[in-house]
């Protein structure tokens, strides 16, 4: 899940789907055509990936909520790694 488009693929696709006069002012847009996002809005398993990396934590579960088996629950407590 995410954008993960520069400057240049967004001109491309607005103008491969007529849409570019229309979207050009709309926000995200006019903000990643003037240079003002940086190139890294995602989200979903990118974005927990990031945490998990960042915090320096062992478990995806534990920078991200879900469901997790018994077995990998207790197997991951055992090491002191709490899920959330």
């Amino acid at each position: 899940m995410g954008i993960r488009v520069d400057k240049k693929t967004l001109i491309s696709q607005l103008k491969i789907t007529n849409t570019y006069d229309e979207r050009k002012n709309l926000f995200f847009h006019k903000s990643l055509l003037e240079d003002k996002l940086p190139l890294s809005i995602g989200g979903g398993i990118g974005q927990s990936r990031m945490c998990l990396v960042m915090l320096n934590k062992f478990h995806i579960g534990e920078v991200q909520s879900s469901i997790w088996g018994k077995e990998d629950s207790k197997t991951l407590l055992e090491h002191n790694v709490k899920l959330l």
